[in-house]
């Protein structure tokens, strides 16, 4: 793990969780790319398909969309695309095995690409006797087993509708994504007691600045390009633990080259299959 960079003043450079003012402190985490390397809803996803759940032409779907992902970030058409991809397959499926399986895939997948950096604050967080949340784009079902995983509080998520344990394949209200973050993170400070101003928020992306600005001590973790622009402008402290940013870029880079490598094979390979039929 690299130290830490900054934009911000302030001790070191930064704002420690002990220093958070008196008052019932909460601190928010963003799951993707903030906790978790890359985007957790692909891993599930092929978990899914390596169980037989939807087909290849849709993992190559959301390979494309983790690819792009670590290369250029988010976007709101990408996640449009996953998400109307992903209720569509997840349709008629139980939450039991849905979350069974989520459960192998954490411990396959997820737990080990947490960033230490990230678990540190979370611990940090936890030991100054703050409430920690994970509000993620995430089923609300994933976003809660990472946290119980992770022993923090709860988890806000992006609820898909089910009835008798199924999924329908709609969601009950928007994706919880930008603008949805901020107002679930108010409502929930005002149902929990909850300070926001000696409250913390961390994100990866400039759609997490909606978050970011509700709160007394935001932080970027991990930002994309915008997202550390605007950390500059405005005085945010930028805590980096992918590595040096040269070395980040590389990464990123050749992780992107390879998921498309790799769903170049996965589509040569099935139109091989298709022809031979």
């Amino acid at each position: 793990m690299t130290e830490p960079t900054s934009t911000a003043p302030g001790p070191s450079g930064l704002v420690e969780p002990a220093a958070a003012p008196a008052g019932r402190a909460a601190a928010f985490f963003d799951v993707d790319n903030t906790i978790i390397r890359g985007a957790s809803a692909f891993h599930l996803a092929v978990g899914l398909y390596r169980r037989g759940f939807f087909r290849k032409w849709d993992i190559v779907t959301f390979a494309i969309h983790q690819s792009r992902y670590l290369m250029f970030g988010e976007n709101h058409k990408q996640i449009d695309e996953v998400r109307d991809k992903g209720l569509s397959i997840m349709t008629g499926h139980s939450v039991a095995e849905v979350v069974a399986i989520a459960e192998d895939i954490y411990d396959e997948v997820l737990s080990l690409r947490i960033f230490p950096g990230t678990q540190k604050l979370l611990d940090d967080h936890l030991a100054a006797g703050h409430e920690v949340w994970l509000i993620t784009a995430t089923p609300v079902e994933i976003g809660e087993l990472i946290a119980r995983r992770l022993g923090v509080t709860g988890a806000l998520g992006t609820i898909a509708e089910h009835e008798d344990g199924f999924y329908t394949g709609h969601l009950v209200g928007d994706m919880l994504h930008g603008k949805a973050k901020a107002s679930a993170v108010r409502e929930l400070a005002e149902r929990e007691n909850l300070d926001l101003t000696a409250s913390y928020a961390y994100g990866d992306s400039t759609n997490d600045v909606p978050i970011l600005s509700e709160v007394g001590f935001p932080c970027a973790i991990n930002p994309d390009r915008r997202l550390r622009r605007h950390a500059q402008t405005v005085g945010w402290p930028v805590r980096e633990f992918r590595g040096r940013r040269r070395v980040a870029r590389r990464s990123a880079n050749l992780a992107s080259l390879a998921g498309l490598a790799w769903v170049a094979g996965l589509v040569v390979r099935t139109i091989r299959r298709s022809a031979r039929l």
